[in-house]
């Protein structure tokens, strides 16, 4: 269970889901009993007849920026500049007035120190320096920085969707690639288990007396970084920035002393209430940054039930999934996925892990 080999599958192409669904609530739901290994088939707004009265669902209320933006150098070569820590940059900018942080760039060749890379009339970023493939830019606007990102950036869509400059999907992805109880900006990937929810299917599932609560965790990067390494365990795991409030921590401390299940939406909520609650057992609400990396093995203390997309073969989310189901469990259920063609990766469809 710890080689990457455990992990690999072959996934036909053609279930790589590159588009959303018409409707967010119309992909496929795939439920495992992580205990019996039962699977059952549905469409995801099914998922009200396997929540209860008195469950509590935790979402990420994270919201991707539009990291993603394209310039050019002094030179006059082209550069594809990412985003990679929008919160810590917003910081600087309160602090310093101006909008600096780690990135990647993508150009024919590394710019130099000191050089710059224009955007548009008046925004511009100075090439501070670098680290280990990361370059520090520090942003100079003649207005508001979040303006001018919002009118040059685009969305940071995964490797594996590819988007022409002027493909319409583009601007669909500013809705489609965003849950609809997005809140709080910075992240650079959606945290996809969550774009299936409409607020229509939110208000049916709290009608029947399932309660919700959020907690912000800022997807980055990391998150499509792949694990280079034959032990699993030597992998170091992305830092990501959190947030839980108060209100969240009392919600689920209290779902838990009252034995109600807590279900988390997504990866990202597991691995923020997981790495909350390891010193105390209980969930402490405040900031700061989770590095927890779960593989098979690890001993889950908050989270009966998660929702989750298909994941990338040896990536560290299915690792994660494997730890909470099973990996016999895990790699039956995602034979089945693919022998019944469910669409897999960000805009695909769902499993629901009870």
């Amino acid at each position: 269970m710890y080689s990457i080999d455990d992990y690999d599958f072959h996934l036909p192409p053609h279930l790589i889901a590159s588009t959303p669904r018409e409707r967010r609530d119309e992909s496929r739901l795939l439920c495992l009993d992580r205990h019996s290994g039962r699977v059952t088939h549905g469409i995801f707004r099914d998922i009200a007849g396997y929540l209860r009265d008195g469950d509590l669902l935790v979402m990420n209320n994270t919201r991707v920026v539009p990291a993603r933006i394209f310039g050019f150098k002094e030179s006059g070569g082209q550069a594809e500049v990412l985003i990679l820590d929008y919160p810590g940059g917003m910081a600087r900018l309160s602090e310093t007035g101006h909008f600096e942080c780690e990135c990647l760039v993508r150009s024919s060749k590394r710019p130099k120190p000191g050089s710059v890379i224009r955007f548009c009339d008046g925004f511009q970023a100075q090439v501070l320096g670098f680290d280990d493939g990361i370059t520090l830019l520090r942003f100079h606007t003649d207005g508001d920085f979040e303006t001018a990102l919002s009118e040059n950036g685009v969305m940071p869509l995964p490797p594996y969707i590819k988007r022409a400059m002027n493909d319409p999907l583009g601007a669909m992805d500013q809705q489609t690639y965003q849950t609809v109880y997005a809140r709080e900006k910075g992240a650079v990937a959606a945290p996809t288990a969550g774009l299936h929810f409409t607020e229509d299917l939110l208000e049916t599932l709290r009608a029947k007396g399932v309660e919700t609560t959020a907690l912000t965790l800022h997807v980055g990067y990391g998150t499509f970084v792949p694990v280079r390494v034959k032990d699993i365990r030597d992998h170091a795991i992305h830092h990501e920035r959190f947030h839980i409030p108060d209100a969240t921590a009392h919600a689920i401390n209290t779902a838990r002393a009252e034995k109600r299940r807590i279900i988390a939406v997504g990866t990202t909520s597991v691995r923020t209430l997981e790495y909350a609650a390891a010193r105390t057992g209980s969930v402490t609400p405040g900031h700061g940054t989770c590095d927890l990396f779960i593989y098979p093995g690890y001993d889950f203390r908050i989270v009966d039930a998660m929702i989750t997309n298909f994941h990338i073969p040896q990536s560290t989310l299915l690792m994660l999934v494997s730890a909470f189901a099973g990996m016999d469990h895990v790699k039956e259920a995602y034979r089945m996925a693919i022998e019944n063609e469910y669409r897999f990766y960000s805009y695909g469809d769902s499993m629901l892990i009870v």
